[in-house]
């Protein structure tokens, strides 16, 4: 049950990940609250994950037209590196301020989600009466 249960919330974070939802950040949040996996663990797995997640999305994404392959360039050179720096950075944190870290990050990007509405290209315009 516990192997089907995995499997299952895997498979519908991963549903959600190819459609840009945030399937990575619920896989982190079901395996550090729910499964008590360590914060660097589940940091890893998660990375793991991604990379199974966005390669069929990538694929779907350049088959639409829909990749700037100038801007895939320019963040791939600057992300490696962050990547790196960010990765040193995070084996040396305790694992208590990095979940408290990542807490804090996804509270203020749902913050932002549900309080910022200028800019949004995706909302119908308002209309005048």
């Amino acid at each position: 049950m516990d192997f089907t249960l995995n499997a299952l919330i895997g498979f519908l974070t991963g549903i959600l990940s190819g459609f840009g939802i945030g399937g990575g950040t619920l896989l982190l949040l079901w395996l550090t609250m729910v499964r008590h996996t360590p914060q660097l663990q589940a940091g890893g797995i998660n990375l793991i994950y991604f990379i199974a997640c966005a390669l069929p999305a990538l694929w779907g994404h350049i088959k639409n037209g829909l990749v700037d392959f100038q801007a895939v360039l320019f963040c791939a050179l600057a992300g490696a590196p962050a990547c790196a720096a960010g990765a040193l950075l995070a084996s040396q944190l305790d694992a208590s301020l990095l979940r408290r870290i990542f807490g804090g990050f996804i509270l203020l990007i749902g913050l932002r989600e549900v309080f910022h509405r200028a800019g949004r290209e995706d909302e119908p315009a308002q209309r005048s009466r």
